[in-house]
């Protein structure tokens, strides 16, 4: 195998920072070097979207040359990025070559540590989770997490369910500020998050290239390359968790704002008591503090399988009061942004999050009906494990898929 055409900019990690580099902004130039790189990239990005593409419709869609997409498309067929599909029968002349992602190709493990748990996921080229390790452990400490990211990439081994040399890093999503903001049931100590530094903390568990963002950020960015947002170029991500997250995504790339903290709804004013937040109201850790007074919470429950029975005269109160709390934060979405949709992921059963969806849009209409645009609402594609995935995909974007930092010569 040779990825070495596909290196990260730095092998020990990739931070939010060097993934925020946008072309507008910037006067810096770039080189052949990078131009190449940026190509192959988007040759395999349009072969990824396109499956059964011939080299004639790649250089069509791409504006690329012919040889330049015979020497892409030979170097992604060396490092086993693509495959031949078959001739293409019917048309005039010789019959072309199909193209299509190998999904063996390459993999990335992806990591989300939150409040309630640690997941772990590893994910194909073509964006199929092929396995799923979760410890529903509540305010894991740094050490904690070690040990069920050590089991976690142990059990991935035993499987053998994913190429472990085929492995191009790990992805992490995690929320900005784990070890500050004010939760319930959150223990002494667990600020010791805020000197964490992750690179350092799984050096000795880790053998790949670490890539880390937020969990709202990695979720909208995992949406935005292999789900919703091949049909939707700008939307806005609510990501429901621990906390309550959200993410912009601006024609295609992810929109971080001045200090990175664009999305942040979670810590918007209640509309009818400015001492609280909009998260104490709309997130899994409202919810379950819902349930345990109610006294029907099971301990060790995974909140992203169909809850028991039990919970439903429970999990609709939250639905009406966080839909209704929700409607003045989309409101000002819809009318700052105007994204194409607002889309609903996070630790919540599949269901559960579509009624959110639909009653936060009805009440909306109902809220502002003069509103010039109202965005449609709906459950992220990728909304199981939003953040782990998206986490996976993060070395994919890093390494292998196209992006304005790839162009910007460091």
């Amino acid at each position: 195998m040779d990825f070495s055409d596909f290196e990260p900019s730095s092998y020990g990690g990739v931070t939010a920072d060097e993934r925020a580099v946008r072309l507008g902004p910037s006067l810096s130039g770039t080189n052949l070097a990078r131009a190449g790189d940026y190509n192959q990239r988007v040759v395999l990005q349009v072969i990824r979207r396109h499956p059964d593409i011939t080299r004639t419709e790649i250089a069509a869609m791409t504006n690329l040359t012919a040889p330049t997409i015979a020497n892409i498309t030979g170097r992604l067929f060396d490092s086993d990025l693509i495959i031949d599909a078959g001739r293409r029968t019917g048309g005039r002349g010789q019959p072309a070559v199909r193209l299509r992602i190998n999904p063996d190709g390459c993999f990335a493990i992806g990591l989300n540590i939150d409040r309630d748990h640690v997941t772990l996921v590893s994910l194909d080229l073509a964006g199929v989770v092929r396995s799923r390790f979760t410890r529903q452990v509540p305010f894991a400490m740094p050490g904690d997490v070690v040990e069920v990211i050590r089991a976690g990439i142990a059990a991935i081994r035993e499987t053998g369910v994913i190429g472990m040399d085929r492995v191009l890093g790990v992805g992490i999503a995690l929320p900005d500020d784990l070890g500050r903001v004010a939760l319930p049931h959150r223990p002494a100590g667990y600020e010791a998050w805020g000197a964490v530094d992750l690179p350092t903390l799984l050096a000795d568990v880790v053998p790949w290239s670490i890539h880390v963002d937020n969990d709202a950020a990695a979720a909208a960015i995992g949406e935005a390359q292999f789900g919703d947002g091949h049909d939707h170029a700008s939307f806005f991500y609510v990501l429901v968790s621990a906390g309550l997250g959200g993410g912009l995504v601006i024609d295609g790339a992810y929109y971080r704002g001045a200090n990175a903290r664009s999305g942040e709804i979670g810590f918007l004013p209640l509309a009818d008591d400015a001492t609280r937040v909009l998260q104490d109201v709309v997130s899994l850790s409202a919810l379950t503090t819902r349930l345990e007074k109610a006294g029907v919470m099971q301990p060790g429950i995974d909140p992203t399988q169909p809850f028991p029975d039990a919970f439903a005269p429970h999990v609709d109160a939250w639905l009406d009061d966080a839909s209704s709390a929700l409607v003045p934060a989309i409101t000002a979405v819809n009318c700052l942004i105007n994204p194409a949709a607002v889309l609903f992921g996070g630790r919540l059963p599949a269901d559960v999050l579509d009624r959110l969806a639909a009653d936060t849009h009805r009440k909306l209409r109902a809220a502002a009906p003069n509103m010039p645009a109202t965005a449609p609402m709906q459950r992220a594609s990728l909304s199981l494990d939003a953040p782990a995935v998206g986490a996976a995909i993060l070395p994919f974007l890093d390494r292998i898929l196209p992006s304005d930092a790839i162009l910007i010569k460091s």
